[in-house]
């Protein structure tokens, strides 16, 4: 249970911290139309709005995504320096992403329908006085 104090915080002192698996999809959406380098995803992953992001948790994931076949790597030794693995979506992880994105569409739907609850909830209260008061105004 959350104290009421704390929820009321402001909103930039409070970090999203997403569920564990949903950065799985924005990784494949991040490979969709480019092959990139774990920086490179990084970047991309910290733009969608991902604030922490361990660096070696990204590559496990990477690497777990690459024996499940949804994404592929190989060495880029083109560039003076050592050699970076660039990542790409495979047929697989193209199928895998449609599928993210049905259950995301359907997540969505939920997470509209709860919030469209929530604010029905807290601003009734207020609504009914703004009447009142209109109603006490137009009287007078």
């Amino acid at each position: 249970m959350t104290n009421r104090s704390s929820s009321s915080s402001n909103k930039s002192e409070q970090t999203f911290q997403a569920p564990k698996n949903l950065i799985v999809p924005f990784i494949l959406l991040s490979l969709r139309n480019f092959n990139c380098h774990g920086y490179k995803i990084l970047q991309q992953l910290i733009d969608f709005g991902f604030s922490t992001i361990d660096q070696g948790n990204l590559y496990r994931i990477l690497r777990q995504l690459e024996k499940e076949e949804m994404v592929k790597s190989e060495w880029d030794t083109s560039e003076a320096g050592p050699a970076k693995r660039i990542y790409s979506l495979t047929e697989a992880g193209e199928n895998y992403l449609k599928t993210c994105v049905y259950s995301l569409e359907q997540y969505q739907l939920m997470l509209n329908q709860f919030f469209s609850i929530y604010t029905k909830m807290f601003t009734l209260p207020n609504s009914k006085e703004e009447k009142n008061s209109e109603e006490k105004n137009n009287k007078e």
